[in-house]
């Protein structure tokens, strides 16, 4: 062995003198608190569950129908709209036409007599300007635009006139006002020819909107009724859909409720959509986890019963002895009862690191420890033993941070290290080393047999049945477990014979991603 450097983190001795510190004095350490459980529940009376906090709860029918629904109400009021201008056009294109029949039959009354423009209105073409509800003027301009007949306050024509036009005359429709009211006014040029002079007169006839607007507002009113109508039957349709849809759902919600507290089998239901499978599935292999766990839980409290019930019997058994010895000198029988009280503490602290660390696998890992500064502190509380048996110890612990809780660590340092110290013959070797997030306690020990190897990390199960309790290395893999780390027990040859035990366990450094699930 190399002689020690204490500024590099090693640590060297045969001998040594401290005072040993409790494994429930160690902050967040298995005895930091007492680990919760659920309140008892009156029987007959069943759980609330109630929501996740921070997440939003939504109906899954409401949202079913909000995205098909929607979409169809919105995509129909566009189509109203557009149904509506269309008829708009619709309506505006036939009166228009009216309009301009009206006007070709006033164009077709001018005539020329004695050079001068003339128009001659009989009683019946008058009636042809009557449209019932709508009221019709008319307005004829001459070549130059002087007034000829018809309302002789009517606005003149000041637009310019069309270059093309849908019609197979030369005529312009326009909106305007008269008297305050707004019209539609069609102004058609009209030519006219005699031997005697020829040119193009203006006819202009207008028709007042009560017409066009009525009938404008029974289509819309027509067409509203009829969209809502299928609004409604699509979102009737849509309902019933949806609700048929979820029905499997419902099914299998009342089926769970319906389970007792101590029913974890499989979850089947043959009239579950073929969307749902993996659902089911997931379900189901949770039930299968829940269910080896709570068998795990079992076992290990018979397990625990059983291991306590041992040093407490030997305990009473030490006791009688001690009261029926002759002379009442109890004194003998006392360092064997401490020894039993020390096996059954360290039992009960055990059980206790071992609960705790199942209780908190699974959960987010965040927490970041130096795994150097934890093993000269875990080397530092079990001096004693070292010094008692006196080994040669060697420490070399370089800080390097790694994935997991400090009492965890410390819990892996201790009962690892101790396993060592126990199995190292007196005055034999003993190294402990940290170097790039791994970690070696390397013993001078008799080893193990390989048919023990695996079964060492059972709970219980000890490779010495008169000394420790077998949670220690157990203990040790569930830690592994939790912070990602792996932990292997390999016995060191040295030529050509067994030299000892190597404890190898590699953690995650922090800088690392944790390992896929």
């Amino acid at each position: 062995m190399s002689p020690p450097d204490r500024s590099k983190g090693e640590y060297r001795g045969a001998q040594h003198e401290g005072i040993p510190v409790s494994e429930s004095q160690h902050e967040g350490g298995p005895s930091a608190g007492p680990i919760p459980g659920p309140p008892a529940l009156p029987p007959g009376e069943r759980p609330t569950y109630p929501s996740v906090e921070g997440s939003s709860s939504y109906s899954l029918r409401s949202r079913l129908m909000g995205w098909i629904v929607l979409p169809i109400a919105c995509f129909i009021a566009f189509d109203t709209i557009s149904l509506y201008q269309r008829a708009l056009d619709a309506i505006t294109l036939a009166y228009d036409r009216t309009l301009l029949s009206s006007a070709r039959n006033i164009g077709e009354l001018l005539s020329i007599k004695g050079g001068e423009l003339r128009v001659e209105l009989p009683y019946n073409a008058l009636e042809m300007l009557d449209n019932g509800d709508a009221r019709m003027m008319y307005r004829v301009s001459g070549f130059n635009g002087e007034f000829l007949s018809g309302y002789a306050d009517f606005p003149a024509y000041e637009r310019t006139p069309p270059q093309r036009s849908a019609y197979d005359a030369l005529v312009d429709f326009y909106d305007g006002e008269f008297h305050g009211e707004p019209v539609r006014i069609a102004a058609l040029y009209q030519p006219v020819a005699s031997p005697d002079a020829r040119g193009v007169a203006l006819v202009q006839v207008a028709e007042t909107l009560e017409v066009r607007r009525r009938l404008a507002r029974q289509i819309l009113l027509d067409t509203l009724v009829r969209q809502a109508l299928l609004i409604s039957v699509v979102a009737l349709i849509t309902w019933f859909v949806v609700a048929h849809a979820l029905r499997p759902i419902e099914a299998l919600r009342a089926q769970l409720e319906s389970r007792s507290d101590r029913d974890l089998s499989p979850v089947s239901d043959p009239n579950l959509p073929t969307e749902l499978s993996p659902l089911l599935g997931a379900v189901n292999q949770l039930m299968q986890r829940l269910q080896r766990l709570h068998g795990h839980q079992r076992q290990f409290v018979r397990d625990a019963s059983h291991q306590l019930r041992t040093p407490l019997a030997v305990l009473k058994t030490q006791v009688q002895s001690a009261m029926c010895a002759p002379g009442k000198d109890a004194s003998a029988a006392l360092p064997a009862m401490h020894a039993t009280v020390d096996r059954a503490i360290r039992l009960a602290n055990q059980m206790l690191a071992l609960a705790k660390v199942e209780q908190v696998q699974g959960q987010p890992e965040a927490a970041t420890a130096d795994l150097g500064a934890l093993a000269r502190e875990v080397a530092l509380d079990l001096s004693p033993l070292i010094g008692e048996r006196n080994l040669d110890f060697e420490l070399q612990a370089e800080s390097t941070l790694v994935h997991g809780h400090a009492w965890m660590v410390r819990e892996l340092l201790r009962n690892l290290l101790h396993n060592a110290i126990r199995e190292t013959p007196k005055r034999g070797e003993l190294l402990l080393r940290v170097a790039n997030a791994e970690l070696l306690i390397s013993d001078s020990g008799p080893g193990i047999a390989p048919e023990l190897r695996e079964r060492l990390f059972e709970p219980f199960h000890t490779g010495h049945p008169t000394q420790g309790s077998g949670l220690g290395l157990s203990i040790c893999r569930e830690i592994c477990n939790s912070v990602g780390a792996t932990i292997e027990l390999a016995n060191r040859q040295y030529a050509g014979r067994l030299a000892g035990l190597d404890a190898t366990v590699r953690f995650r450094p922090a800088t690392a991603e944790p390992p896929p699930a």
